[in-house]
């Protein structure tokens, strides 16, 4: 039996896409055109600018060819005890009239204390047709336990760049493996969560899709997509209860699950590899997910396979 991770079947284009990215629309340095240009130099297919609380469906700067998925990022800053913890969410939505939202629409912050109280703001943001990212956990303040009971998050941040470049946090799955060992099904996206111009284009995902925002979006919500850094992953499966993974070159190879160390393979211009799932060490695992890290550190990440 062969099961396959949905980024790789199908024979559409592996499509370069940016799901977080701000401009001079809220606090960015770059006005909306000099961010849309810089992506396209940089090979991106698709981007969604995600300013605070202003929604956007506009492409500003259109012969550049990269597709614009409707969106913006809500955010909700609570005090607890010394310091702060916020929940952040990135919307992402049709560009049609399943979308509830309206360009240049503007909200005011959340109040929530908690995760039960933002719970409600995330059913308004599903109610109006979108889907929900959760943002940078480690620069929140929140470890799994403050965000665990979200209900309907598609995603959630494994690296941001803003993060990793400015505070050396949100570089390598955060929490990730807490909520998947809970049976909790959420993918994971990297983002640059872009301010500073020199914090974009660092981190990405390549989604299998056709070019347009439906099929991008639907394409996401299935997990046909995997996150990088740099290094580029070919292929991802479980056959015979043996994962496989096929990549460019790497020096290291990771086999993450949240029951047991992590399986990594070590070597020069490693380009597969793979592991046995069945007894020993790897029995009675959920599921299997891989991390590729090239000779220079940068990272790629698979979404899991489920073991049923």
């Amino acid at each position: 039996m062969l099961t396959r991770q949905a980024a790789f079947g199908g024979n559409e284009k592996m499509l370069k896409g940016a799901l977080h990215c701000h401009t001079t629309r809220s606090d960015g340095k770059g006005d909306p055109d000099a961010v849309m240009r810089m992506h396209a130099e940089h090979g991106y297919d698709f981007m969604a600018i995600t300013d605070h609380r202003r929604y956007n469906f506009e492409t500003y700067a259109p012969e550049t060819g990269i597709t614009i998925i409707p969106g913006m990022e809500y955010d909700n800053t609570f005090e607890h005890g010394k310091g702060f913890r916020c929940f952040h969410t990135v919307c992402i939505g049709h560009a049609d009239e399943t979308n509830g939202f309206e360009h240049e629409q503007r909200f005011e912050s959340g109040t929530a204390k908690d995760q039960e109280e933002y719970q409600p703001y995330l059913e308004w943001l599903h109610e109006n047709g979108q889907m929900t990212i959760y943002c940078h956990p480690e620069w929140s303040s929140t470890p799994a336990r403050y965000f665990e009971k979200q209900k309907g998050n598609f995603a959630m941040e494994i690296w941001n760049s803003g993060c990793a470049i400015e505070d050396h946090m949100d570089m390598n799955a955060a929490y990730w493996d807490e909520l998947l060992g809970q049976g909790i099904r959420i993918f994971g996206v990297a983002t640059d969560d872009g301010h500073a111009m020199y914090q974009h284009c660092n981190g990405w995902v390549m989604v299998n899709s056709e070019n347009n925002v439906d099929a991008i979006l639907a394409a996401l919500k299935e997990g046909a997509f995997y996150s990088s850094c740099g290094p580029v992953i070919k292929d991802f499966y479980v056959e015979d209860g043996v994962a496989h993974v096929e990549c460019s070159e790497a020096s290291f190879i990771e086999f993450i699950s949240d029951r047991h160390p992590t399986k990594m393979l070590r070597g020069e211009n490693l380009t597969s590899g793979e592991i046995s799932l069945d007894g020993g060490w790897a029995g009675g695992y959920d599921y299997i997910r891989v991390s590729v890290v090239d000779a220079e550190g940068r990272r790629a990440w698979t979404n899991p396979i489920w073991l049923e």
